[in-house]
């Protein structure tokens, strides 16, 4: 098959030079479709190489038909993590109800993709890695900005200019931060801390994942596919981040332990597994929420950018759309300033109102009252006989545009 793309003929115009910060899902994306459609692409990432595991992500709606149009629709689906059942439990462990994926995450079985956030990385890699320059090891110190290009620093020492750089550095941007300010600007707490990590599989489970909820506590068992390894996810309300504890992983696992002391089902069992874990991952639910995308030569583009949060399911699927219509933007548009508009034209309304499915997730997962949490279960028995036939229509919102030819 071949991918649809932007015509290669750049004539006579030199080929735009564009720096990516980032390295995991929008950031090889856009390095894709930028090269395609004549651009010289470098992708600076602070890893030593692309980076594998993860929790499994969702791939939905129109981002289907990004993956499709990249030529990587058939791995994807060989990837296909292909979970049969997800199944909610009481404060004691007693079932409330087992359901599909599809039915609670409003997906639609047999049209999404759910699959390892490595397994993605690491496809999006092969696809460009022989057409696009990566620096491993690497990250961006210093930007300058002149009319005529973006002086860069790196922290290896090296120094270049291009005519443009994208930050596609995650909800955390270095190059958020550096250009547009303080994170705390643009980062909107959504009222829960987590803690992710994996533990051995001693529960005999697979292809599932098994909810456990009190008022405004959850933990989480997910097995992908058959492996002898789960994720493990312990979520807890929080109006405030705990600011003392995020750069602490020691006090992150106080809280975390604390939070959850004397509570039932498997969680102190994964509280004990939690402190031997060499990989826990403690963050708070937030969204970045910008007026803006761009700022001269430099714009941002998936979480970076608009990182809807966990709670939607939709981050990687916004990622892998903005990337696809940032590119398009450049592809079109000689003049960044035109392009950067035109990209926030298109997608903005998309991610907005991909954002606004955050109210969803939360009331589906993280209910913080006894009666939201009888509500939520009376929704789930009623799924159980009636389940949902259709995606949430955000998913498909939007209609992607044939990739312009470079002006």
């Amino acid at each position: 098959m071949t991918p649809t793309g932007p015509s290669m003929d750049v004539g006579t115009t030199a080929r735009r030079a564009v720096l990516i910060s980032g390295a995991s899902i929008a950031g090889p994306a856009l390095a894709y479709w930028l090269h395609r459609s004549g651009c010289a692409v470098t992708v600076v990432e602070k890893a030593g190489a692309p980076r594998d595991g993860g929790y499994p992500i969702d791939v939905r709606g129109t981002a289907m038909e990004v993956v499709r149009r990249m030529g990587i629709l058939p791995q994807l689906r060989d990837a296909h993590v292909d979970s049969r059942r997800c199944t909610f439990l009481d404060a004691d462990g007693g079932e409330v109800a087992s359901l599909t994926p599809g039915a609670v995450t409003g997906g639609v079985e047999g049209q999404d993709l759910e699959v390892r956030r490595g397994d993605l990385a690491a496809i999006l890699h092969a696809r460009v890695r022989d057409d696009v320059e990566f620096l491993f090891d690497d990250s961006i110190d210093t930007l300058d900005q002149s009319g005529q290009g973006v002086d860069v620093a790196f922290r290896s020492g090296r120094r270049r200019t291009f005519d443009l750089v994208v930050g596609a550095d995650g909800v955390h941007s270095r190059t958020r931060e550096s250009v547009f300010g303080p994170e705390e600007r643009f980062h909107h707490h959504l009222g829960y801390c987590f803690a992710v990590f994996t533990m051995p599989n001693t529960f005999g489970l697979s292809r599932e994942v098994v909810v456990w909820n009190t008022p405004g506590k959850a933990a989480a068992l997910y097995a992908v596919g058959d492996s002898d390894e789960l994720h493990a996810f312990l979520a807890f309300h929080r109006p405030e981040p705990p600011v003392d504890a995020l750069r602490n992983p020691d006090a992150q696992r106080e809280l975390v332990a604390t939070t959850f002391a004397g509570a039932g089902w498997e969680v102190p069992g994964m509280i004990d597994a939690m402190r031997d874990a060499d990989d826990v991952f403690f963050d708070t639910a937030g969204q970045i929420r910008m007026p803006r995308w761009s700022n001269g030569r430099v714009g941002l583009v998936g979480d970076a950018a608009y990182a809807p949060s966990f709670l939607t399911g939709q981050g990687t699927s916004l990622a892998l759309v903005g990337a696809y219509v940032l590119a398009d933007a450049l592809a079109g548009h000689r003049d960044h300033t035109a392009a950067f508009a035109a990209y926030e034209r298109g997608v903005r309304a998309f991610v907005t109102m991909n954002q606004a499915l955050v109210g969803n997730g939360a009331a589906t997962l993280f209910p913080t009252t006894a009666r939201a949490l009888e509500q939520r279960n009376t929704m789930l028995r009623g799924l159980v006989t009636m389940p949902s036939a259709t995606a949430r229509p955000a998913h498909s919102a939007l209609t992607l545009p044939e990739l312009a030819p470079t002006p």
